[in-house]
């Protein structure tokens, strides 16, 4: 049994691995001895009443495309019955999710909407970010004004759909000839991190507010890799129970203020109002777990969807896609 998933499970058979993963009354597994697969597919079937259905294609709303340079993972059927749900299969297409120059507020002024089916779009986009990264911020940011709702806010949501009409097919694309590196993109602003990693290719992506008010862009950047370490620790405990285990962890920031901070173990004046919390990232660099390097904020690009609204133009060395999957072998 997994130390951190209790519903992963690992059966070590010499040199061969089975691993194991339940959700509900669903069952995922693979090895890589097709022998053991095999084995414990027939023992399954003798104990429970169960169906096969043979090689992972489709779970849990996501679906697995694998080939033997890699395994791409998309939404591209739920995408397509979300918009026909909401009656946007035949809108018109936007390349982008947001605007980038006009700014979404409270809009007390605004006239008011229905709740329920704006409620129910973000929650279908949500779930859309499970394989769409690109999306993230504009959802995000969109879900923030449920409680009092406008036509301003119905107005972004329906752009949002628009945009994954215009890319129905966008999903995650894992390579089998990338290396088993592993770090981490923290970058942030005054009104909170936002954190996003890399293993192989996108492992995962995490946004959220910052949960007190910082008082200069170092402490903003600071908090965020902060948040960033903290969900680093918990994926290497994950990936222990896989058998693989790391040295260092890069976690690549952008801004040197923030990186001076936690590599010095003095406590400067503008720095003493930081919460103590915080400096766990400062225990962790000096423990040996992570290291905090500098990255050219251009070259930030994990941002692009997660932080910030994205760009048109930084979609194509964004994207992959189902039809233009050969491109991307």
């Amino acid at each position: 049994m997994g130390s951190v998933d209790k519903t992963l499970f690992l059966l070590k058979h010499g040199k061969d691995l089975l691993i194991v993963q339940i959700y509900m009354d669903d069952i995922i597994f693979g090895g890589s001895s097709h022998a053991l697969c095999s084995k414990f597919s027939e023992r399954m079937s003798r104990e429970f009443e169960m169906s096969m259905m043979g090689e992972l294609q489709f779970f849990l709303g996501l679906q697995i495309r694998q080939t033997p340079q890699g395994t791409f993972v998309h939404q591209s059927k739920y995408t397509r019955d979300l918009l026909r749900k909401y009656e946007m299969a035949d809108a018109s297409p936007q390349m982008t999710p947001m605007s980038t120059s006009a700014a979404l507020d409270a809009d007390e002024d605004g006239k008011e909407v229905d709740q329920k089916v704006y409620r129910g779009m973000i929650g279908s986009l949500l779930y859309l970010t499970a394989t769409r990264p690109d999306i993230q911020f504009a959802v995000g940011l969109c879900a923030r004004f449920q409680a009092s709702l406008r036509e301003s806010h119905r107005t972004a949501v329906k752009r949002i759909l628009r945009y994954i009409k215009f890319t129905p097919e966008f999903g995650l694309w894992y390579s089998a000839d990338s290396s088993l590196s592993f770090l981490g993109f923290s970058d942030s602003d005054h009104a909170g991190p936002q954190v996003y990693f890399w293993y192989l290719s996108v492992f995962g992506y995490f946004s959220s507010l910052l949960s007190s008010v910082a008082t200069s862009i170092c402490e903003a950047e600071y908090v965020a890799a902060a948040s960033c370490c903290s969900q680093i620790l918990w994926m290497l405990a994950t990936l222990r129970d896989y058998g693989l285990t790391y040295g260092r962890i890069p976690i690549l920031c952008d801004c040197s203020s923030a990186i001076s901070v936690a590599k010095n173990p003095v406590l400067h004046s503008w720095t003493k109002h930081i919460d103590v919390r915080y400096h766990f990232l400062r225990n962790n660099y000096e423990k040996g777990t992570i290291d905090i390097v500098k990255v050219a904020s251009e070259n930030q690009v994990v941002g692009e969807g997660v932080d910030k609204a994205l760009i048109k133009g930084k979609i194509e060395g964004l994207k992959c896609t189902e039809s233009s999957l050969s491109s991307c072998l």
